[in-house]
């Protein structure tokens, strides 16, 4: 890495080809597949791993068999055992795969990224050259073109720093950070008062930081409310109702706002779930991007055999769980909790422990506090001392906090949401890449492969369509997402999800259909190991 002096900004920066901002599952998938280019990875922390980190708790798994959570060129030890990993056997195997690949020498941990400029604007925020305007009407143009294009400020935050700043210059920028990052969105109360409370109120992110005696202390004989119910609410919950077990243990109340539809198990009626939504016979149902008319009318042919499917779960869930004795069945289909990756797996008891009156429910779309505990927008209240909030990341934020004018007011569009070519490039931002805020059914397998994808495109193995094809491309996306579910903002492609890994390999120039024959084509999952490429 050399040094350079950079008269403008009077200051000192190390300068490489590539950078990579975060050590999670994509920063260490990128790492790997840049590895010829002698990456720099910043991590903030002193860890890998991302969320499987820094906001599991005692009783977080995985939500897959670990045949769906792997690397294709490193599978699992014991990949055909059918339980899912806790996040400690997660964290121990992306240890192994990056000792195995020599990643962790590419890592400055303890290196938080807290500034992003670009090398053509001045000190006012002005473009001093026309380079990025050309893009917005033209061709995007090479990834690696001999010179900075990134500055990147990086604090030292470890306990024998001083927080002092360090520049790094590069050419090509891949931000790795996610959609989960370490900013909570925290939950807007109808009367906007968090002070009110008496007791306790932590975000997830804050409880994970406990270790297994604080937080068993934290929950023990209190009465606690979780607020949401996704994975890491219904996992949080869980922790709540282990830490009251006994006579003396108190209750746990989940406060809903949105119902979602959980899975006990991957079986439906005794079939595999795989079979309803992740072959390419089962998604040549859905719509996928740029399809043909024909497509389309079969689209529409098909669309009660669509419908059918979705019912066909609905009625199986119901069947099996007591949804509807806890007022928990949700209002809209099955299917667009599964387009839009909101699909959670139960943990074991989890029904058993509200039968025990140990995990209790309310469905709440406003609530507030007062002294004692939560108040409802119906003027009830919920009398506790801890409040958890389950209520997500605002990882989009942060990125923003980091991020150069004009170039921040182009990271989302007017719905939210990043528009991304393949998930990875945003067309009007030069010389940079995004890995993991969009989301599939296996985060890991469709990161390895933008990964590999954006190798190739550093290498110059093929050339990007002009920006106008690619925002063009993106469109197409969202509005299929639109189309498919009401959550559209979290910008999922889990029904499309084989066609997006199709038009990735035709553009690396290589054959999209990975089977060894037809019936196991059109029958069977897509899994990381269908992608593995003996010659990489």
């Amino acid at each position: 890495m050399a040094m350079l002096y950079d008269e403008k900004n009077d200051h000192v920066k190390q300068v490489s080809k590539v950078g990579i901002i975060g050590a999670g599952i994509s920063g260490i998938a990128a790492a790997k597949q840049l590895s010829k280019h002698n990456p720099v990875v910043l991590e903030a922390t002193e860890f890998i791993g991302g969320v499987w980190k820094h906001c599991s708790y005692s009783c977080t798994k995985l939500q897959t068999p670990r045949c769906d959570f792997e690397f294709s060129d490193f599978p699992w030890p014991d990949r055909d055992n059918t339980t899912f990993p806790t996040h400690i056997q997660v964290l121990d195997y992306l240890y192994s795969y990056a000792k195995h690949f020599d990643v962790l020498k590419c890592i400055k941990f303890n290196s938080k990224v807290v500034e992003i400029r670009y090398a053509g604007l001045d000190r006012t925020g002005t473009l001093l050259n026309n380079e990025s305007n050309n893009q917005m009407c033209g061709e995007y143009g090479k990834l690696l073109n001999g010179h900075p294009v990134w500055e990147v400020a990086v604090r030292d935050t470890s306990n024998q720093s001083n927080g002092a700043v360090q520049w790094y210059g590069f050419e090509f920028l891949v931000i790795c950070i996610g959609k989960y990052g370490d900013m909570p969105r925290m939950e807007n109360t109808y009367n906007g008062e968090y002070s009110a409370f008496s007791g306790k109120v932590l975000h997830s992110i804050e409880y994970s930081k406990l270790d297994k005696e604080a937080a068993h202390s934290l929950l023990n004989g209190k009465k606690v409310a979780v607020i949401g119910y996704k994975k890491s609410a219904i996992d949080l919950a869980m922790e709540c109702v282990q830490a009251n077990q006994g006579c003396e243990g108190e209750a746990c109340t989940m406060v809903i706002r949105t119902l979602h539809w959980i899975v006990p198990s991957y079986w439906i009626w005794g079939l595999p779930f795989f079979l309803f939504y992740s072959t390419r016979s089962s998604q040549f149902l859905h719509q996928t991007p740029n399809q043909t008319l024909f497509k389309t009318f079969l689209c529409l042919l098909f669309s009660p055999l669509r419908r059918g499917i979705s019912k066909f779960i609905e009625q199986y869930l119901l069947w099996k769980l007591p949804l509807v004795k806890y007022g928990l069945k949700p209002d809209h289909p099955f299917e667009e909790d599964y387009a839009s990756c909101q699909m959670a797996i139960l943990p074991e008891n989890f029904f058993e422990e509200a039968d025990k009156g140990k995990l209790k429910f309310k469905k709440a779309s406003k609530w507030g506090f007062w002294s004692g505990g939560i108040e409802f927008e119906d003027k009830t209240r919920l009398e506790v001392d801890v409040v958890l909030l389950a209520t997500g990341y605002d990882g989009k934020k942060k990125l923003q906090s980091i991020f150069p004018h004009p170039f921040k007011s182009l990271l989302l569009d007017s719905n939210g949401v990043m528009p991304l070519y393949r998930g990875t490039i945003h067309p009007l931002i030069p010389n940079m890449a995004f890995v993991g805020y969009i989301e599939s059914v296996s985060n890991l397998q469709t990161a390895e492969l933008r990964c590999k994808w954006l190798c190739r495109l550093a290498d110059e193995k093929f050339k990007l369509p002009p920006v106008k094809k690619m925002l063009e491309q993106i469109n197409e996306e969202l509005e299929i997402m639109k189309r498919s579910t009401r959550f559209h903002k979290r910008h999922c492609i889990s029904t499309f999800s084989i066609n997006h890994s199709d038009e990735i390999c035709k553009e690396m120039g290589i054959n999209p259909w990975r089977k060894t024959n037809w019936f196991w084509e059109a029958f069977s999952p897509y899994s990381s190991q269908d992608y593995y490429d003996e010659n990489e």
